[in-house]
């Protein structure tokens, strides 16, 4: 369960960071962002390279796709990810879904309810590697 979890919450980080730099054109902003444009830029009035840069690479896809790879890591050495984890994602999940109700944050609520489950059960042993 632990191991699912963690793939799905990289699944979710990458995939926002990814399709906000692709399929939402992010990207396109990026001679804004390495340029100094927005230095002195108004975070109350965004230009569409600030909110291009907070929808990507400063949003939540990149610290939550490296929450996931804690998660996997600490699982694969048979390591129960700590509960606060699971419970600070839950209520992220759910305040997202208040406010946002159309958005995949169903995603996030298995992978919180993956984390809470297998927190309960006793860790896997861990496999000896190759080498």
């Amino acid at each position: 369960m632990i191991t699912w979890a963690g793939r799905l919450i990289v699944f979710f980080g990458a995939a926002h960071t990814t399709l906000a730099l692709t399929l939402e054109g992010a990207a396109r902003h990026a001679g804004d962002w390495f340029s100094g444009a927005l230095w002195h830029d108004d975070l109350s009035a965004m230009s569409p390279a600030n909110s291009a840069l907070w929808l990507s690479l400063d949003s939540f896809g990149i610290p939550l796709a490296t929450v996931g790879l804690i998660v996997l890591w600490l699982d694969r050495r048979a390591l129960t990810p700590p509960p606060f984890i699971a419970w600070i994602l839950g209520a992220w999940t759910i305040l997202g879904a208040v406010i946002m109700p159309l958005t995949p944050w169903p995603i996030m609520a298995v992978a919180t309810g993956l984390l809470v489950a297998g927190a309960r059960h006793p860790a896997p042993a861990p496999t000896p590697e190759a080498g």
